[in-house]
């Protein structure tokens, strides 16, 4: 015998379950299976409760949409499968836990987003509250166009007020007068091209050597000539 057989020998086996005990969990588990067994024909039954309702519902043409009672999340989750199995759409509004409900829709019926909207906020929804909103977008739509027509229109004149000048101050006045000015920190509103020396650089440095000349030649002069004697 191995080490392992050895060990596994020597140590003491579990106690055996009495025959009180062992009913006991055979009981147990049947009853888990007889109500697992129950709840499955109960979805069995529901679905096929469900599946009657809407067709019932929908055989009469005048029937649009068809609500349920709040319900569980697993049945609500049936009555979608089966209403869109069958060619409906599907909605659920409500809290979930406390008023969660589904309703359907034939899909040539299908809601605007001004019901789903209403219905969600938990508000009442039918065909008169329908028209009145749609008679109230239209009026707010004519009251803006009305609106837009009382804008007073920009005045366009029939001619040009300065052709009724033109033969006091002629076109060419007009023309410089108009000229646009460039704004100067230093200088003010002067005309830039006022501003711009045309001389070329020659020019310019031959300017500067005659100023210099003269300014030299008055210097000269006036350190030679005698002051004048005072009286």
């Amino acid at each position: 015998m191995d080490l392992l057989g050895s060990i596994m020998s020597s140590m003491e086996k579990p106690p055996s379950l009495t025959e009180k005990e062992k009913m006991i969990i055979k009981k147990r588990k049947e009853d888990i299976e007889r109500r697992q067994a129950a709840e499955k024909e109960r979805l069995r039954k529901f679905k096929e409760d469900i599946e009657e309702k809407i067709k019932t519902h929908f055989d009469n043409p005048l029937n649009t949409s068809l609500k349920f009672a709040p319900l569980d999340h697993i049945y609500r989750s049936i009555i979608h499968e089966v209403a869109e199995a069958h060619g409906f759409l599907t909605y659920a509004f409500g809290t979930d836990g406390i008023d969660r409900y589904v309703r359907v829709y034939r899909k040539e019926n299908a809601p605007c987003e001004d019901e789903l909207a209403a219905r969600r906020r938990g508000e009442p929804w039918n065909e008169q509250i329908k028209q009145m909103l749609i008679e109230k977008r239209e009026r707010e739509k004519l009251a803006k166009q009305e609106e837009v027509k009382r804008k007073p229109e920009k005045f366009v004149p029939n001619s040009n007020y300065k052709d009724k000048y033109a033969h006091l101050i002629g076109h060419d006045a007009a023309l410089k007068a108009a000229r646009k000015t460039e704004t100067n920190k230093s200088y003010g509103f002067v005309p830039s091209e006022n501003k711009k020396d045309v001389r070329s650089i020659e020019q310019t440095m031959a300017d500067l050597r005659a100023k210099r000349l003269k300014t030299n030649h008055e210097t000269q002069i006036a350190q030679t000539t005698p002051p004048a004697d005072k009286k």
